[in-house]
């Protein structure tokens, strides 16, 4: 089958975009400084912080992996997104404040000023490798399918080469401006092409949301989808209606989300991905001060709150619409076989919606957009990695550089890392056949040492360095046997073991080594650590200043606010 029936215009479409949001984002470009590169010149207002937060978690390889774990009737993958709500609050309140005061340019730079430079290096390290591992390969991998999809005569590693080069074209002369303000672009663009893909999948389907809801309950009834087939045999619980399968909370024997991973394992990997991993944070330690810092994350989670609407349903509905098509004719292969279905390849699922349903015009743009949010996310990963390494190594290495050095330093890891992170992508289906679980498992692995460090370290003062690398060290040698247990299963109980309870075993056996190393070990400098330490004083220091704002200034009733928007949001699915 012909998947996408692109027309000249839709083709006119997605090159004269591609042309000109690189244009744009060269325009953008700031690199008279370090600081400017690296970090935008510090000058970035809220709504620009808080829709490049949004664009680079909604990027083109979440939304696949949405639509592709809905259609699966995982729908609860919506968890992920309404819990930043939460994350982001935390985040504004306790650690932001103390990242901007700092001034530092990195997660890893901020370890060293808490702890010591031994702590900085693993960090550092540890987060270059996951954003290869998982941000940027998972770009890459998207635009592959998309690419492969409409030209399959063109080689995968060509189209890989090719779509990193394309990102790396403004990300290396421009730095982070460059970044964001192409991210505002595609940002907008993703919104409005969910919101036509959800319009047009309904009009197929003849109804709106009771015919999607009733449709799924037949289907569920009926035994119609392979996913709940797979389930059933494997001895998990399945939902028998729609009403359940579009329950937030899942029985405790859930493959996908159990509600005991829902209160432990999912807040542990939103901190990670929110308030420690550079890729992120990056956006925020360019605002122009601690308000626009905390405004813009407090956005970006109310963006993420009609995602459930817009991402995740159409994955449900291409379950309606699409379970029967024949999809053979792409020539699509996933562990050595080709695709015969959507169930056989979910990753497949919005590719399939859209070359389906938008029509000539419509199709070229959306589908430029999705290109084009790929690689603004994998532009902004490089930007990230790039910083770290300049700033943790190369800066420390060579503390004389110039600015301009420093600069052209970051360039050239970015040509590095678009080698690396391409090499990459062909292992990801071999990890999961799922994009979003390959994602998440990856983060598993990596989020439980650096949050015990971070959260340890800014409200315990007694936390030493010696305790802070020994979690570290503990982290980092239980992933590697988990990760070569996995590849060669020498036991099957451990691999069984659900990724979201490994988070958490994994988290608490980090607090304990921290907690105990410390206690061991001679009390840190009071004085080096003190700004670094949150007191309850803070609290009611800056309870004062609030006071003299109006109430839509005040973060605090600003995040009530959007607390309460949240809650009836998901109580709508519970």
């Amino acid at each position: 089958m012909e998947l996408f029936d692109l027309r000249p215009l839709d083709l006119a479409i997605m090159i004269g975009y591609a042309v000109l949001i690189i244009a744009y984002g060269l325009y953008h470009s700031k690199r008279k400084s370090s600081e400017d590169y690296f970090l935008g010149g510090r000058s970035m207002t809220w709504p620009i912080v808080g829709i490049a937060l949004f664009a680079a978690n909604i990027s083109s390889s979440t939304l696949v992996g949405l639509a592709g774990d809905a259609y699966k009737t995982n729908i609860h993958v919506y968890n992920y997104e309404w819990f930043a709500v939460v994350v982001l609050i935390f985040f504004s309140i306790f650690f932001l404040p103390f990242y901007l005061k700092s001034g530092v340019y990195t997660m890893p730079e901020f370890l060293e000023k808490r702890y010591d430079r031994k702590s900085r290096y693993y960090f550092s390290f540890i987060t270059v490798v996951g954003n290869i591992l998982v941000d940027t390969a998972a770009g890459l991998y998207v635009g592959n399918i998309i690419l492969k999809l409409i030209f399959p005569e063109i080689d995968s590693t060509v189209i890989i080469v090719v779509l990193a080069v394309a990102a790396a074209i403004y990300t290396i002369p421009g730095g982070l401006n460059s970044v964001v303000q192409t991210e505002v672009i595609q940002a907008i663009l993703l919104i409005i092409g969910s919101c036509l893909l959800t319009y047009y999948a309904f009009d197929e389907l003849q109804g709106g949301w009771s015919s999607m809801m009733s449709g799924l309950d037949t289907m569920l009834e009926n035994g119609e989808v392979r996913n709940v087939n797979d389930m059933i045999e494997a001895g998990h619980p399945v939902p028998e209606t729609a009403s359940e399968a579009f329950s937030m909370v899942r029985p405790s024997g859930d493959e996908f989300m159990p509600w005991w991973g829902l209160l432990t394992g999912v807040p542990l990997l939103g901190f990670y991905f929110w308030a420690n991993n550079q890729f992120m944070v990056q956006r925020v330690l360019g605002a122009k001060d601690l308000n626009h810092g905390r405004w813009g994350a407090l956005f970006a989670g109310l963006l993420k709150l009609p995602v459930i609407f817009i991402m995740i349903v159409p994955g449900v509905l291409a379950l309606l619409l699409y379970n029967d098509l024949d999809i053979s004719g792409l020539n699509y292969v996933t562990g050595g076989e080709v695709c015969t279905n959507l169930a056989d390849c979910p990753n497949l699922t919005y590719p399939v919606l859209l070359g389906q349903l938008l029509p000539t015009g419509v199709l070229g743009l959306v589908v430029a957009g999705l290109l084009a949010a790929m690689m603004s996310s994998v532009s902004a990963t490089f930007n990230s990695a790039s910083t770290l390494v300049t700033m943790d190594f190369v800066r420390t290495l060579k503390p004389d550089m110039t600015s301009k050095g420093l600069v052209r330093a970051g360039q050239i890891t970015t040509l590095i890392l678009v080698i690396l992170a391409s090499m990459w992508v062909p292992f990801i289906e071999k990890v999961s056949d799922s994009l979003f679980t390959y994602l998440q498992l990856i983060i598993s692995y990596i989020a439980p040492p650096a949050v015990a460090t971070f959260v340890i370290g800014l409200f315990w003062k007694r936390a030493t360095s010696q305790g802070s690398i020994a979690c570290f060290i503990t982290g980092f040698v239980v992933t590697i046997v988990l990760l070569l247990n996995k590849v060669f299963v020498f036991s099957q109980p451990l691999a069984e073991v659900h990724f979201l309870a490994m988070t958490v075993y994994l988290f608490i056996a980090c607090v304990l080594v921290h907690v105990l190393v410390s206690l061991n070990t001679p009390a840190p400098d009071a004085k080096q650590i003190e700004n670094f330490i949150y007191k309850s004083s803070m609290f009611t220091e800056e309870s004062a200043e609030l006071k003299s704002l109006p109430w839509y200034k005040n973060y605090r009733i600003l995040a009530i606010l959007l607390l309460l928007l949240t809650a009836v949001v998901v109580g709508m699915f519970i």
